[in-house]
């Protein structure tokens, strides 16, 4: 097993259970010694010079250590609701004859301050907490040892999203600490219907992973499919929601995304509503959303929130830039070499003008230009943030028209460049405008060996690769393919809200509507007046 789900000592508390590679050593229990105890954990964790044991007595009797690790707990916690009442005892209850069989149950019901403590006996459990900054008291004589929830990491605080522009709409974006994550989902769904189930994944790493979704909405075949995948990885590390990505898309070898990662909670929650499922990883702050279609990955959030007619344009202009971004290079060079006549006479001389000092071929200049664009971007984005600007400014003055002034590139291909870049700009999502901005260069290849035959049978090619892909059993281009005439309205426009009355039927939610059934009257408010209202009593009056 890859990894192991959260259980508990009680069913109130979820505690996450061991997935050693060594069996003999994730079940044994602890001894009711306590120098054995200390000796076995000091050998499985080692020396390290954060790692402390504290001794001391229960009640002033009872020998007793106290392990944690010192930069990853909160002392004050320790001190005032761990070892004063540990040492004191509590003051209603008479502690200096306690038999020893009701000790454990006393410390835990009537002298601990702490809401999150519980028992536990395995050894490599008690180890795996004291690694996640939980504290452990061992007590002699006594087979089984209490964790405390003493855990205190420094985090930043909720800012916006810094991988995506917000433009109307919360504020906020997930950190890198997980119960803070799902604290920011539970923000926004304040519903019964919610649901967070935990996992561990990575042997080393131990990463705690989040699957959530909504009950009575979400098809169960998605939620058990995801947990499946996740199930079959057996990994040492998962530093990133990234790793996760990488293991359980459906084809690995396709440039286009097959899962959205996205840092608004905003998104995931309307995401969620509609019939998906959402998984976090402690550390990360990106979570991914499956299943998912090509058309999400050109619409955003805003879409929804500013009013349809206005937002449908927008989302027009940005597919057309998405198109621009693919295909309009390929294009260029194919009519500049094969198809001069079908651009007008005028401008082909002003073409032919500017490429008279050229000494490449189109598709040479073309290709020459764009590597030069992608190193000068990811330069911009690899350099600190007060450089990279100045940078992008002097690449594309300075190089540009240097690069025309040589006689290395026409102006028209600086134009044609240039608009290609600003159109990957424009889609939202940067894994599937990576995806265009690589495919551009086969389709300028073939542009340049067969013309415009080259550009339409690589388009074809990617269409073909995109009927073909899926993601979690949900086609890659629904509610296009297969047609679907409800989803079609929030696929290259933005529909009325209220003409969305149904889920996508692509995901086949459990609860497919989402409005109500007095729409129409919540919508229709012509016939309300608003200046001479009729008072219920005035009718009867008369």
């Amino acid at each position: 097993m890859p990894f192991s789900t959260w259980t508990g000592s009680n069913e109130s508390h979820n505690e996450v259970s061991s997935n050693s590679n060594d069996a003999s050593s994730e079940g044994r229990n602890l001894s009711e010694s306590l120098e054995e105890t200390t000796s076995e954990i000091k050998n499985i964790l080692g020396d390290n010079d954060d790692f402390m044991i504290h001794p001391f007595h229960v009640f002033g009797q009872h020998p007793a250590v106290l392990f944690y690790f010192s930069d990853m707990t909160d002392h004050a916690v320790i001190n005032n609701t761990l070892l004063r009442p540990l040492k004191y005892g509590p003051l209603h209850l008479d502690v200096s004859d306690l038999p020893r069989h009701a000790l454990m149950d006393t410390l835990m019901k009537d002298t601990l301050y702490h809401s999150e403590g519980y028992s536990e006996r395995k050894i490599r459990v008690l180890t795996d907490n004291l690694l996640r900054g939980q504290s452990v008291v061992a007590i002699e004589g006594l087979d089984e040892a209490i964790i405390i929830d003493t855990r205190k990491i420094t985090q930043r605080s909720i800012e916006q999203p810094a991988t995506e522009q917000v433009i109307r709409g919360a504020r906020e974006g997930f950190i890198e600490t997980l119960g803070t994550n799902i604290s920011l989902l539970r923000y926004r769904l304040q519903t019964p219907d919610f649901r967070v189930k935990s996992m561990e994944i990575g042997t080393k790493t131990k990463s705690k992973v989040a699957v959530c979704y909504m009950d009575g909405i979400t098809n169960p075949g998605i939620v058990n499919e995801v947990n499946k995948r996740l199930d079959a990885i057996e990994i040492d590390a998962v530093l990133d929601s990234g790793y996760l990505e990488q293991f359980i898309e459906d084809n690995h070898w396709s440039p286009f995304p097959q899962i959205q990662y996205t840092e608004r909670p905003d998104k995931v929650v309307a995401n969620l509503l509609e019939g998906r499922v959402a998984i976090l990883v402690d550390g990360s702050p990106l979570a991914l959303i499956a299943p998912t279609v090509f058309s999400q990955f050109y619409q955003t959030v805003e879409d929804y929130t500013e009013r349809f007619l206005l937002m449908s344009a927008i989302r027009l202009s940005r597919l057309v830039a998405l198109i621009f971004s693919l295909v309009f290079p390929s294009l260029y060079v194919a009519i500049i070499s094969f198809n001069p006549e079908l651009i007008p006479t005028e401008f082909a001389v002003a073409v032919a003008g500017g490429r008279a000092g050229v000494p490449f071929p189109a598709m040479v200049e073309v290709l020459v230009i764009e590597i030069s664009m992608e190193v000068l971007r990811e330069a911009t984005i690899r350099l600190p943030q007060q450089v990279g600007g100045a940078l992008s400014i002097v690449g594309v003055l300075v190089i540009g028209q240097a690069a025309v002034s040589a006689g290395f590139a026409s102006p028209i291909t600086i134009v044609i460049i240039a608009l290609t870049t600003i159109g990957s700009f424009a889609t939202p999502a940067y894994n599937a405008a990576l995806a265009l901005r690589l495919l551009r260069f086969p389709l300028i290849i073939l542009a340049g060996i067969f013309g415009l035959y080259g550009v339409m049978v690589g388009i074809i090619l990617i269409a073909n690769h995109l009927l073909s892909l899926k993601s979690f059993g949900v086609p890659y281009l629904s509610p296009f393919v297969p047609g679907n005439f409800q989803g079609m309205r929030d696929l290259l426009t933005r529909g009325p809200l209220w003409k969305m009355k149904n889920r996508p039927s692509f995901l086949q939610p459990l609860n497919t509507s989402r409005l109500g059934d007095q729409m129409k009257e919540q919508v229709d408010h012509s016939s309300t007046n608003i200046m001479n209202p009729v008072q219920p009593n005035d009718e009867k009056g008369r």
